[in-house]
């Protein structure tokens, strides 16, 4: 409240998206107790395998900024709370390898235009009525970025869609008397058209046929209709709190997200779909008003995304007054029957209070739907039944279950008996029992092993070797009471081991394990582990 008052005057939008705002606030305040939760956790592993370190590495302190939005200062703080130091010039190089990484990737070495007509106006852009037309090249260059080379063309007249508002960019040809020349991508660049070309134009000042690909902006379209519609429909089910925060529409799927806290329903994606597929079924012609001011806009119930900048003119995109009205310069469908059918095939969060939907349109959308009958019906073949495999699924999930437990209590009276045959096997010196033996049980036998012959008695050291598929594992314990003696550390003799099975490792003082890949290895390691006693 305190800050909607202070705000209200500069920005009276948040009056009416108050509890937006504050909903917003709590969950990027939880998300970031999270990402925070993970990454002292990251620091306190750090610290406890490198605990003769004085200095904190400089590239874990980038890791910890980079990959958990740790500030340097509050790694510093940490570090200085334990009586460590950060490698400060380690972690200006590793952020400075990572804006040249980033700089690299946007990279673009770009030759200088060749203008053919000079002073020539601003594109004039004719694709909503017509995706043909006659252009001549105002001028054009060679650019070249992440080695693929491309040439930047500018026409004086286009029906190429260029990238905008989600919505990718037209691809097509151009076409003259002496050559074909492929349309890549198009996009708006400093108040340019530029359409993306993969040949080099040999007769650049000829008329050129500019064509769009009509199958992908008629694909394209129908998504990007759909959005719309869909759009309507989350604000229908899930309230009016629902805006957009970013989208894709190409002419494979759509993906659209939107602010939301909470993960959608199975019952609530149904009811989306059902609201789409109802309004395509109506065949709800598009009417589309250009320059229309922003006010008069908003009168007929135009969406003014929060925090989006609009011109004084905009233009209106309408499917059914009462239904989804939007501000929009993209392409769309003539009317709704057109996209044919509407399929979410995933809903997930992408951030902190918006949730991310993709889906599918018409022949997509009936690929996928088959796609998924045909794995239907294959998982009824594999069960043998006709109608419903959901009870054979739970039957055969229970069984599993049940020979589960039934194999870890085997295992467990195998690992009683198995253990009683190893201490057959241990020898006594200097007031310790030791046993260093190689044992054909698997990684997680060995370790519940270890863990009862460590408990048999207050001095018990036990080292087993394994091998699986030409794979090593090492496993050491000691029983708690040699420990507290403060002078074995099951952590530091598997550390001087495993190099004999070239491998690494470490742990507790209680308990380790260690990995190699050497076989071979394993008698020398046992004899070392001994040699130590």
């Amino acid at each position: 409240p305190v800050l909607v008052n202070q705000m209200k005057e500069v920005f009276p939008e948040i009056v009416s998206q108050q509890k937006l705002v504050s909903m917003v606030i709590k969950e990027e305040e939880m998300a970031f107790l999270r990402t925070l939760s993970q990454g002292v956790k990251r620091f306190e592993q750090y610290l406890e395998k490198n605990k003769k370190q004085k200095v904190i590495d400089g590239d874990f302190a980038f890791e910890l900024f980079d990959t958990f939005g740790f500030p340097i200062d509050l790694t510093r703080l940490m570090a200085h709370e334990k009586g460590l130091e950060v490698d400060m010039e380690g972690f200006r190089k590793g952020l400075e390898r990572q804006q040249n990484r980033s700089r690299k990737a946007a990279e673009k070495t770009t030759n200088d235009w060749i203008e053919l007509i000079p002073d020539a106006p601003e594109t004039l852009f004719v694709g909503y009525e017509r995706l043909r037309c006659e252009a001549r090249m105002v001028k054009y260059r060679k650019v070249s970025r992440k080695k693929k080379t491309l040439f930047e063309v500018v026409l004086d007249k286009t029906p190429f869609y260029a990238e905008s508002g989600g919505q990718v960019g037209d691809t097509g040809l151009l076409v003259s008397d002496t050559e074909k020349l492929r349309v890549v991508d198009v996009k708006n660049e400093n108040n340019l058209r530029v359409h993306y070309v993969a040949e080099e134009p040999q007769n650049p000042e000829t008329v050129f046929r500019a064509e769009v690909d009509v199958e992908k902006r008629t694909l394209t379209a129908n998504n990007h209709s759909a959005t719309h519609l869909m759009h309507a429909a989350l604000r229908r089910v899930l309230g009016s709190h629902v805006e957009q925060k970013g989208s894709l529409v190409d002419s494979g799927h759509l993906r659209f997200d939107f602010s939301h806290f909470t993960k959608m329903s199975d019952e609530e994606i149904k009811t989306v779909e059902a609201i789409v597929n109802k309004k395509i079924r109506e065949n709800i012609p598009c009417r589309v008003q250009q320059d229309v001011p922003l006010e008069k806009a908003k009168k007929l119930g135009a969406m003014a995304l929060f925090g989006e900048k609009y011109g004084d003119k905009v233009r209106v995109v309408i499917f059914d007054p009462n239904y989804s009205v939007e501000l929009c310069g993209g392409t769309h469908v003539p009317a709704t029957g057109q996209i044919g059918f509407f399929k979410i095939t995933s809903e997930s969060g992408i951030a902190a209070g918006v949730r991310r939907i993709e889906a599918v349109t018409a022949d997509a959308a009936e690929a996928y739907i088959n796609e998924q009958l045909e794995l239907l019906k294959n998982i009824k073949s594999y069960f043998k039944v006709q109608v419903n495999p959901v009870n054979a699924v739970e039957n055969l999930l229970n069984e599993n279950s049940v020979c589960r437990k039934e194999i870890e209590k085997l295992q467990k009276e195998q690992a009683r008996h198995l253990a009683a045959d190893l201490m057959k096997d241990a020898e006594a010196f200097g007031g310790i029992t030791f046993l260093a033996k190689k044992v054909a049980v698997d990684p997680a036998q060995a370790k519940n092993l270890v863990h009862q012959l460590r408990a048999t008695g207050d001095n018990m050291v036990v080292v087993l070797a394994l091998e699986n598929n030409g794979k090593v594992n090492l496993v050491v314990g000691i029983s708690d009471a040699l420990v507290q003696t403060g002078k074995f550390h099951a952590g530091e003799i598997i550390k001087k081991i495993t190099p004999f099975v070239k491998g690494g490792g470490g742990g507790q003082p209680q308990f380790a394990m260690a990995g190699g890949k050497d076989p071979s290895g394993i008698p020398q390691a046992l004899a070392a582990a001994k040699e130590m006693f």
